[in-house]
């Protein structure tokens, strides 16, 4: 299969593609086209094809759920001692849009991707959105196995120090109340309800602004809880902050 893939890239009118990936990630890619669609951004859709936008929105769909799994995987084997809130908080810390953006520019992807702007400038989040729906592309081209190994080898092993983001905290409620400060808007932690009894009562606890809900989540104690929606929350206005 590999012979074949280099095979392909010898006479393909995107040799210069090719290349480019073999270089960033270490592997010819088998149907081009799914790469050419992953870096294939939203400002630059083409058509239609039966009512459906050409972009790669639907790649990083995929490509996010895929990339969840892999190192939800990944964190699960390596921590094997640690509780549900580390292993999210982890994962939260190598999946995030400024995660994936700074990896994005530190590969070079972004210089691959295929934009409208007619300025070399694209929205911060194009890179991180590219590498998701590369990703997706991976895994449709090459199957999971190949994906997993990539991922972990090329990307995790490389370029991601996990011990040293073990020690690193991120407070996602100081990042919002601050940003929520300066966007001057009204912030809310406020406490739902608790659900169960003695040992094992939890505490609901939602992030409301402008009163809207953003986000919402549970945990043993009022300040876990806070924590994990705040998580959430951050991760919704992050989505807003390139719009």
């Amino acid at each position: 299969m590999i012979i074949v893939d280099y095979i392909k890239s010898c006479f393909s009118s995107d040799k210069e593609l090719y290349r480019s990936i073999k270089n960033i990630f270490g592997f010819y890619p088998g149907n081009i086209n799914l790469y050419k669609l992953a870096l294939r951004h939203k400002s630059a859709t083409a058509r239609k094809i039966n009512g459906l936008k050409i972009n790669n929105e639907r790649l990083e769909y995929l490509g996010d759920a895929i990339l969840s799994a892999i190192i939800a995987d990944y964190l699960f084997r390596r921590f094997p001692f640690n509780d549900e809130g580390f292993l999210t908080q982890m994962r939260s810390k190598i999946v995030s849009r400024s995660s994936l953006n700074k990896l994005s520019m530190k590969l070079g992807l972004q210089n691959l991707v295929v934009s409208a702007d007619i300025q070399p400038v694209q929205p911060k989040s194009a890179g991180g959105d590219a590498f998701e729906a590369f990703l997706g592309a991976v895994f449709l081209d090459k199957g999971y196995n190949f994906t997993k190994r990539f991922m972990l080898k090329r990307i995790i092993g490389v370029h991601f120090d996990v011990d040293m983001l073990v020690e690193k905290e991120v407070s996602y409620k100081s990042r919002i109340i601050e940003w929520s400060q300066k966007e001057k808007k009204d912030i809310q932690f406020k406490v739902m309800k608790q659900v169960g009894e003695k040992n094992k009562r939890q505490y609901v606890v939602s992030v409301i602004i402008d009163n809207n809900l953003i986000a919402t989540s549970q945990d043993y104690s009022i300040k876990g809880a806070e924590k994990l929606a705040a998580e959430k929350a951050w991760q919704e206005v992050e989505k807003t902050l390139d719009e």
